[in-house]
């Protein structure tokens, strides 16, 4: 994160920019947070038209975050369902924009309506776009002077997530000696076009290194590309990548609907 000067005895301000490494001049990054909820065992002795009302207000605050989305407020929020794929959790709310005062927002309105009193966060990842320090010469659509500073989801119908912390020993390592293992990394990741990867920062903002988030449409290239990944030599300096989540993307109305609040 970048930082202004600021007069004698006063404090610098940090700022959310980050030099452009085309033209130095300041690129706006975004604040991208994985929110995990779980409706409670309250929710679940409610009536089903009591249930009905509180879907009904997660999908109109939803659509209303929706809407500033479609009105180029450069907010983006993703809705997903865990149902039947994770027991601790039930949905997935990923959202990216610039100013982290935004997620505080969205996350308050959740619990401070009348739906709050039914649904639960379970897990949150807090990230932030950042130019990957590797030369990826071998994937044309992440060319070296990609910046990287902007998340644009696909439409792919699943994401994978999960926090990825590497072991010191990685990053005691020289940086040639780093950029050869990841160039094996990366040509094993460019034989999975259908895969989309989107790698966030949470270096002194979170407990993990990275939250590496995987768009795909069948989840067997994924698992095929996890596979072989493990394979690898950086796998030997990986510490921690779980817990993983495999999250279906749908609408907010649909998703609410699996529980019975449709």
């Amino acid at each position: 994160m970048s930082t202004h000067t600021s007069p004698p005895g006063r404090p610098r301000i940090a700022t959310n920019t980050a030099p452009s490494p085309e033209r130095g001049t300041p690129v706006k990054r975004q604040f991208v947070t994985f929110s995990y909820f779980r409706f409670t065992e309250s929710f679940h002795s409610l009536s089903s038209e009591q249930r009905a009302g509180v879907g009904r207000e997660l999908i109109d605050l939803v659509r209303r975050w929706e809407q500033r989305s479609n009105d180029k407020e450069d907010v983006i929020l993703c809705t997903y369902s865990l149902s039947g794929l994770r027991a601790s959790t039930d949905l997935m709310f990923w959202m990216i924009c610039e100013d982290v005062d935004l997620h505080q927002q969205f996350n308050s309105e959740i619990h401070s309506a009348d739906l709050g009193r039914y649904i639960t966060c379970t897990d949150r990842y807090l990230s932030q776009t950042k130019r990957s320090q590797y030369v990826v010469k071998l994937d044309p659509e992440h060319s070296e002077g990609e910046s990287r500073f902007r998340i644009v989801p696909g439409n792919r119908k699943f994401i994978f997530v999960y926090p990825f912390v590497k072991t010191r020993d990685w990053y005691l390592l020289s940086k040639p000696v780093r950029q050869g293992i990841m160039d094996e990394h990366i040509a094993v990741g460019t034989k999975y076009r259908s895969v989309k990867l989107n790698t966030t920062y949470s270096f002194g903002l979170d407990d993990q290194d990275f939250v590496v988030a995987f768009e795909a449409d069948d989840p067997g290239d994924f698992l095929d590309l996890v596979q072989e990944l493990r394979e690898t030599e950086s796998s030997k300096y990986t510490q921690r990548d779980t817990p993983m989540y495999t999250c279906r993307r749908l609408p907010i109305n649909q998703i609410v609907a699996q529980f019975g609040a449709g």
